[in-house]
């Protein structure tokens, strides 16, 4: 499965769009919205013509006549779909370019209130009331502007949640955890230093993300029983797929043994802007020192 992540510099059920006003705010936003990535656009060109050999010029043909049965301009579509959600928040859907934004938009949409609730559920309500996701139009695209790479689906930036044209072609339930992981990150943004432990940030997410499954029983426990280095999460292939593995097995022993109050807590004590490291933050939430908490995971994941 494609990975998701959280673009490190960081801080719907789709209908058919609204009919809006010209001097409505949300009209005002949607044209923001498109301003901002317009300009965002233009740097990533720049900075993509830069690293390109000068092109050659084609050879072009003279124009054609106008004919009186030609048809005029075509407006282009407006890029943006605006939603409201159940919990009273709001999405923007962007389609950036590509054959197939608009259907994974669409499936998108259709995913966003239960993986809103999902969220409410975990972290409680206090989060933005706006949401913004994008589809980007090419490989390239995504690269730049979200800092995603090509075994990765989605990113979250401090702006919004950004989605690889390649994961249109994730199955239902693969996308319906990449939206909930990415929209817990875009949800715990303002609460989550910027040097926080990436593997629980990441596990936390997961947890959220992932459906329970049953323990991997005595045959895994000692290969997974094992927290992860934040460098592992950078690791393409399976090293990469078993760190994640371990914070999420991690985060679901916690949340199982603890309560998922508990593990909010402890996401809070060793995540947040004040954090403290991880063996103090799970000593002072879990009441026990970490290599004990170890070895108490490693007798679940047995289970």
């Amino acid at each position: 499965m494609r990975r998701s992540t959280t673009f490190a510099g960081t801080e719907n059920s789709v209908g058919t769009e609204k009919s809006v006003d010209s001097t409505s705010p949300l009209n005002g936003r949607r044209a923001l919205l498109v301003a901002v990535f317009l300009m965002e656009m233009v740097a990533a060109t720049v900075l993509l013509w830069k690293a390109a050999p000068p092109p050659v010029s084609p050879r072009v043909p003279p124009p054609t006549p106008p004919s009186a049965a030609s048809p005029g301009p075509v407006a282009p579509p407006d890029p943006v779909t605006s939603i409201p959600l159940p919990d009273g928040r709001s999405a923007a859907l962007l389609a950036l370019g590509g054959p197939h934004a608009p259907a994974l938009l669409q499936r998108l949409g259709a995913e966003l209130p239960d993986a809103v609730a999902a969220v409410d559920a975990f972290w409680g309500p206090d989060w933005p009331q706006h949401i913004e996701i994008a589809v980007a139009g090419s490989d390239q695209q995504f690269r730049v502007l979200a800092g995603g790479a090509a075994d990765i689906a989605a990113t979250t930036t401090a702006q919004r949640i950004m989605f690889a044209p390649g994961a249109a072609q994730m199955s239902p339930a693969a996308l319906r955890i990449v939206l909930r992981h990415e929209l817990f990150h875009y949800a715990a943004r303002a609460q989550t230093a910027p040097d926080a432990p990436r593997w629980l940030t990441e596990g936390v997410a997961d947890f959220v993300g992932r459906p329970a499954a049953a323990r991997p029983g005595p045959a895994s426990a000692a290969t997974l029983a094992q927290l992860p280095a934040d460098a592992d999460l950078d690791t393409p292939g399976a090293a990469r797929s078993l760190a994640y593995d371990r914070a999420w097995w991690f985060t679901r022993y916690v949340a199982d043994t603890h309560g998922t109050s508990t593990l909010r807590e402890l996401y809070q004590r060793a995540c947040g802007p004040d954090h403290s490291d991880v063996a103090t933050a799970v000593r002072q939430t879990l009441g026990a020192d970490l290599d004990a908490v170890l070895v108490g995971w490693q007798h679940w994941l047995t289970g």
